[in-house]
């Protein structure tokens, strides 16, 4: 039987002034604009090759005519008061709608590819959670097999203890961890990608 999985991936409404802001203090929300459409417009060609289902949940509201193709994607609004409580509510979604392998992915990794996420649902053959470190302290994909409340409650999310205290949670399941990438937050994250930071305007 083929197993259904879904990989979701959530997606600020890329408008000016409103994402990529710590990055914006140093080149200006043009530029942060610019560098955030090019992620997402990465993200999509990752994601496009798999092979299994898809979902974008928006931050603000959903997009019809935009790079997420409503064909490929399934279309959502992200629901919650903090980072945790949207991806909560996007994982149970996702097993509501009888999913087995569920994996949410950051849509401004510049390293990301579509090999990482195969891998990941691969390893949640044998594993229970499967995890993307992230270079700053967080992570970049979660993945599960069964909805685990914890992972989503008392974090600091956006800081540097976020991938320590989910794996603290996950001491009595058999985790898998991914390679370790950069994600974009600050001026300090571009600085190796001369394409992105071609995008800075003067």
């Amino acid at each position: 039987m083929q197993q259904k999985n879904l990989i979701i991936t959530f997606t600020r409404n890329p408008e000016l002034g409103k994402v990529k802001t710590r990055l914006a203090k140093t080149i200006g929300n043009p530029s942060a604009l610019a560098i955030y459409k090019k992620l997402l417009k990465h993200t999509e060609s990752v994601l496009r090759p798999l092979s299994c289902d898809k979902a974008v949940y928006y931050s603000v509201k959903i997009r019809e005519n935009d790079i997420w193709d409503s064909n490929i994607y399934q279309k959502h609004q992200q629901n919650g008061e903090d980072l945790g409580e949207r991806m909560a509510n996007a994982f149970k979604n996702g097993f509501k709608s009888e999913y087995q392998k569920i994996i949410i992915v950051g849509s401004d990794l510049y390293d990301l590819k579509t090999e990482h996420i195969n891998q990941a649902f691969e390893v949640l053959k044998n594993n229970d959670v499967v995890l993307g470190p992230a270079e700053d302290g967080g992570y970049y994909l979660l993945g599960m097999k069964k909805f685990h409340a914890k992972l989503f409650q008392n974090k600091n999310w956006g800081t540097s203890s976020v991938l320590k205290e989910t794996l603290d949670n996950l001491e009595q399941e058999n985790v898998f961890l991914l390679d370790t990438l950069n994600d974009i937050d600050v001026y300090d994250d571009i600085k190796k990608y001369n394409d992105l930071k071609a995008l800075i305007k003067p």
